[in-house]
This record gives structure tokens, C-alpha cells and sequence, in this order.
């Protein structure tokens, strides 16, 4: 870690909400007039969509029905943390961008599944902002989660998980359930094994709990909404959290336990800016004096 060039990681799977939670950071870095240069995980894949695929049948004829972008061996992780590590180092590093559909092969100029060039961070940014997959990953090979500063885990309970995916899938790409539960099964192993590791390495972690019936995510219609769920926050080291603060200004909220408070859902973004605001100053404070 370095107090001169700090590196924020938020880590959740697919359809967790990794994304709304990078918008309330965007709020709080305009806000505060931070300047972070942000990284996508899925920058760190390994194989553009035709590979990707081409790979997948290599995996299944093999017999290995397990290989999905959860597993570590479908990402650049050893590059990922020599890009955290040049960053906390120089503040320096590189990105690039995977293109995912036609609105961003027209602003980009690259095709839909491929990756756009390499292309170095601005030199004069506060702190590097990642938010993927892998962020927290320790295994035998690298140890992203000692390179981050401050490590945020984003994860729904699995039911709810599964049923953002298929509405998602479904929706935008006009996959049918039984294929989308296909890749459910596929990625079991690696979600078990590379991505719920990463949860005992963050240092606060935001939980959705759906409070409706989610028993049959494969048939449910609708995926429940912040007004139907209890957001469970768990802070790894609790010493120094105001949590009678925390209760008295989030309106409906309570403590768990010793180092978790549960909030209505639909109060997630006050909570977080309410949590995540002083951490953010300090790390900018202390990279200044660093």
C-alpha cells in the first residue's frame, strides 16, 4: 500500500451492483475534487469474445464444464497487480478499454468483444479506482488485496444474484433462462473458489437482502427492488466507525452486530457517502503529506 498514491478496489460478481456503487464514488470524487483515475476488471480479460468462446469449447470438450470470466485463469491478474503496484509505486500505470456493444464500438472506434489499445493513466490523479472482479484476489500467484487501500465488497445474496442476472441477460442480450442458468452452473465453481475468497479480504462489505419471496429465482418475474430489500454492512475493523452516528442518520437502520449496521436498501447511497466520504478525504489528506 502507499500513502502517496492510494488505490481504492470495489469488488462484487455480476449484476451486484458494482456499478451503482461506482456512481456514488463518482459523486463523492466531483464532490470532494478528487482526481481518480478509474479501471475496469473486465479490462484484465484475457481473451476477447471469439477467443473467449473458442476457449470455452476447448474447456468443455476437454470435460472441464467450470471455465467462465470468474476463474482466475481467464484474466490478466498478474498484470492487474503490476498495475496496482507501478501505481502505488509512481502513480503511474496503464488500462485499456473492453468494448462490450455498438455504443461503445461508435465512441471507440474498436468492434464489439475486442479490446481497444493500452493507454496511460493522467500523471496528475489523487488515487487509482478499480472496480471488476478480482480486485482482492489472493491466491499463489498474486496478492491484490495488500496493493489496495481501501477494499470494498459489493455482493447480493445468491438468490437475488442469479435473478438480476437471467432479467439482465434476458434483456440485453436476448439469452433465453435455460441458457442463462447454463452459465450460472458453469461459474459455480469458480464463484465458490475465486470470488467469495475475496469478501474476508475487504475492508467493508455491502450486502443486498431481498425481504420478498426469491425462493425460484429461474421463474421469478420481477427482480425485487431497493424498497424490498435491507442492505447489511459489515466493516472488517471496526474501531474508529461511529456506528451511533451511522443509526441516528440513516433513518430505520440498526445494528447487527459489533461491526455491522443493516439499512433500509433504498438508503444505500446516503449510507455510503456517509462511510466512504471521510475515508476518501484521508487517503487524499495523507497522500499529500506522504
Amino acid at each position: 500500500m502507499s500513502k502517496k498514491h492510494p488505490i481504492i478496489s470495489v469488488t462484487g460478481s455480476s449484476g451486484a451492483g458494482t456499478s451503482t456503487v461506482k456512481h456514488t464514488f463518482d459523486q463523492i470524487f466531483r464532490r470532494e475534487g478528487v482526481k481518480a483515475v478509474s479501471i475496469e476488471g473486465d479490462a484484465f480479460h484475457r481473451f476477447n469474445r471469439a477467443d473467449m468462446k473458442a476457449e470455452l469449447d476447448r474447456r468443455y470438450a476437454a470435460g472441464d464444464a467450470t471455465f467462465s470470466h470468474f476463474s482466475y485463469e481467464a484474466n490478466e491478474l498478474e498484470e492487474l497487480e503490476r498495475v496496482f503496484r507501478e501505481y502505488g509505486e509512481t502513480g503511474k500505470g496503464r488500462t485499456r478499454t473492453y468494448v462490450h456493444d455498438a455504443a461503445e464500438a461508435e465512441k471507440t472506434g474498436v468492434p464489439p468483444g475486442h479490446f481497444t489499445d493500452w493507454r496511460e493513466f493522467d500523471s496528475d490523479s489523487h488515487l487509482l479506482f478499480y472496480e471488476g472482479l478480482h480486485g482482492a484476489v489472493v491466491n499463489d500467484k498474486v496478492n491484490l488485496a495488500a496493493l489496495a487501500d481501501l477494499k470494498i465488497g459489493v455482493v447480493p445474496v445468491i438468490n437475488l444474484e442469479w435473478i438480476q442476472k437471467i432479467h439482465r441477460d434476458r434483456a440485453t442480450r436476448g439469452y433465453t433462462t435455460e441458457a442463462v442458468t447454463d452459465v450460472i452452473l458453469r461459474r459455480m465453481h469458480a464463484y465458490v473458489h475465486c470470488i467469495t475468497p475475496q469478501f474476508t479480504q475487504t475492508d467493508i462489505n455491502f450486502q443486498r437482502v431481498p425481504v420478498v419471496d426469491t425462493s425460484n429465482p429461474f421463474v421469478a418475474r420481477w427482480i425485487p427492488t431497493a424498497d424490498e430489500s435491507l442492505v447489511v454492512i459489515r466493516f472488517r475493523n471496526p474501531r474508529g466507525i461511529d456506528f451511533p452516528y451511522l443509526t441516528s442518520m440513516i433513518n430505520g437502520s440498526w445494528m447487527s452486530r459489533a461491526n455491522s449496521i443493516v439499512i433500509p436498501g433504498n438508503k444505500l447511497d446516503l449510507a455510503m457517502q456517509l462511510i466512504l466520504t471521510p475515508l476518501i478525504e484521508r487517503l487524499v489528506r495523507e497522500s499529500r503529506l506522504a
